[in-house]
């Protein structure tokens, strides 16, 4: 049976401070649904109406084209131990970026990561407990450094960095994308 919520509670602050992964749903009139899997310690609580997650240069930027598109996102976290559970935020998000005039004060609630692009600010709108008992038993063995190894090789070249991903302006489905115009790393 699922529950629904208005805002974030203290049980569901809890519950998603011990998950080591999350999943972010957008879509956009005519375009893919995209649906994506967050590692990394970059998800924060702002208030019960009110979540963020810093993203990394990666692939694609759907989330991004999405949100300035549509706005609406749903994050999903699931308990991979017992008790089962999944949690979703339903709500309204946009982007921030480096040279946006709330970056730092957005920013100051993470630890900076090599190759961070923008965070994302999501309004809480409802969220929902659901059983998770179809969801398997797992452990986490590691976060995978890769991504963040990547990035912080290229930063050995922030403007290249940057000119790397100038002209990377549209999604998959040709929606539009502000660029990230400067290389933001932990050192900045």
């Amino acid at each position: 049976m699922a529950d629904f919520f208005d805002a974030l509670t203290d049980d569901h602050i809890a519950f998603i401070t011990r998950q080591p992964v999350f999943f972010v749903a957008t879509a956009a009139p005519d375009a893919r649904i995209n649906l994506s899997p967050k590692g990394y310690d970059c998800f924060r609580v702002l208030g019960p109406k009110r979540v963020a997650y810093l993203d990394l240069g990666g692939s694609g930027n759907e989330t991004h084209a999405h949100l300035a598109a549509d706005g609406r996102i749903t994050l999903m976290f699931c308990a991979f131990d017992n008790p089962a559970l999944i949690f979703r935020i339903y709500g309204h998000g946009r982007p921030v970026l480096p040279q946006d005039a709330e970056w730092d004060a957005l920013a100051a609630h993470f630890t900076i990561l090599p190759g961070t692009r923008q965070i994302f600010d999501i309004t809480v709108e409802s969220t929902q407990t659901s059983c998770g008992w179809g969801v398997p038993h797992m452990t986490l063995e590691r976060e995978r450094p890769t991504l963040v190894k990547y990035h912080k090789q290229a930063g050995n070249d922030p403007s290249a960095w940057v000119k790397r991903r100038a002209d990377r302006t549209r999604s998959i489905d040709g929606l539009p994308v502000r660029v990230t115009d400067r290389y933001v790393s932990e050192d900045a």
